[in-house]
């Protein structure tokens, strides 16, 4: 099968759905598919042309021409419109990879759209956020999960978090074009049920929930001079962004109420200049993934007390696949990976109170550390490569019917 996948942005650039898009296509390239990917063009360089046998080719951008547009130094982002430049881009490389399927993973499908016809390739569309229907694609409204987007509030809030002129332009054009999304995808793929949930995926759409999978953790690391700083004590970890919207006040709070607690370790840019203020954090910034998981394999568990409506929570799986146990909150897809009780703990969004409880609890219990922490790596081989990939494979044959069949009933009318 012929795959063409669609990212805004591909390797060198790390994140989440980078790393994920890079893993399936190579995955899929290795069970014999032939796979290549488009992506924007990034200020940060050109990715890898070609890895095992995955082609890779950049697209460009005339939105980000634009000189009232505040760029972001490290990446591209797609705009929640087509983009001119990117649609006529697109469509030369369609006529030369020719794909079966086109499969989206972020708002470059809004470029795609005046590109797809009933007879071409199938269309699936991974959902790794809200961007479906929320212009800031978090599904939070002032601090709190959002009740559901109407367009004033919409606005509202998309100003607040892009500024009023550029984010009444992302909520208006997010809500322009999902009517015509939703009529051209073949299969939805959101990434947790959260995501479907919130987006609205119902049953008259052809979906699946299909979730990122995890391959290999690195190799441990022996030495490294940047993991130096390390306490020579046990230590609990986070790792992620330190914001409000992650709960890092939260963490903060809680982490001051514990008694005598061991250190607390950061991996991760830290937003909250309160938090490397406080006794007993030590916040080492951003580290290359191969140490960040090393960190991880040292710590206690790790804490995830996020407010947003984690989308899946990579962190939380990552923490599975070391053998650690966790604790998290209770919203979103952190719950489609974190079984309460079982491979962690899972605690009240915003409640300080019981997140240094939880904490506490794993503290002194080292045998239930030990449990869950084996429990734990047992769920996380339900997210391997061998488990998920086949998924992505049915869902293809899946669009190509769904694809096929419209065609069909196109003709006959």
């Amino acid at each position: 099968m012929r795959v063409l996948m669609l990212a805004q942005s591909y390797a060198p650039i790390v994140g989440g759905v980078e790393r994920m898009v890079e893993d399936l296509s190579l995955e899929l390239s290795r069970r014999g598919h032939q796979v290549s990917v488009a992506t924007l063009r990034q200020p940060s360089g050109e990715p890898v042309p070609e890895r095992e046998a995955v082609a890779v080719h950049t697209l460009g951008s005339m939105v980000h021409r634009v000189p009232a547009i505040k760029l972001d130094a490290e990446r591209r982002h797609a705009p929640p419109l087509p983009d001119p430049q990117t649609v006529f881009d697109l469509r030369r490389l369609l006529r030369s990879e020719r794909p079966d399927v086109v499969h989206a993973h972020n708002w470059l499908a809004n470029s795609y759209l005046p590109l797809d016809r009933r007879s071409g390739p199938a269309l699936a569309l991974s959902m790794h956020d809200y961007g479906l229907v929320c212009a800031t694609k978090r599904f939070l409204n002032r601090g709190s999960d959002c009740t559901g987007p109407r367009i004033g509030k919409c606005v509202r809030c998309a100003g607040d978090f892009y500024g009023h002129l550029k984010g009444t332009g992302v909520a208006l054009g997010t809500r322009l074009v999902e009517p015509r999304l939703r009529r051209a995808v073949d299969v939805f793929l959101p990434v947790s049920t959260a995501v479907r949930d919130r987006c609205g995926v119902g049953e008259g759409e052809l979906h699946r929930v299909v979730p990122n999978f995890i391959g290999e953790l690195p190799p441990p690391v022996e030495e490294d001079p940047r993991l130096d700083p390390l306490p020579a004590e046990p230590f609990v970890l986070y790792f992620g962004d330190v914001t409000i919207d992650k709960g890092g006040g939260q963490l903060i709070e809680a982490y001051r109420a514990l008694e005598d607690p061991p250190p607390l370790v950061v991996v991760g840019r830290c937003y909250l200049k309160e938090m490397e203020e406080v006794p007993g954090v030590l916040v080492l910034g951003r580290m290359p993934h191969r140490l960040a998981i090393e960190v991880l394999r040292r710590s206690l568990f790790t804490v995830v007390p996020s407010l947003l409506p984690e989308t899946f929570g990579l962190a939380a799986l990552e923490t599975a696949a070391a053998g650690k146990p966790i604790v998290a909150s209770r919203i979103g897809g952190l719950t489609d990976v974190v079984v309460d009780g079982e491979t962690g703990l899972l605690v009240l969004p915003g409640s300080r109170d019981d997140l240094a409880a939880a904490m506490r609890r794993l503290l002194d219990d080292e045998g239930l550390r030990a449990r869950m922490g084996e429990a734990a790596r047992r769920r996380a081989a339900e997210f391997s490569a061998d488990a998920v990939v086949p998924r992505f494979e049915e869902a293809y044959e899946l669009a190509l019917a769904a694809r096929k069949s419209r065609t069909s009933a196109s003709s006959a009318s």
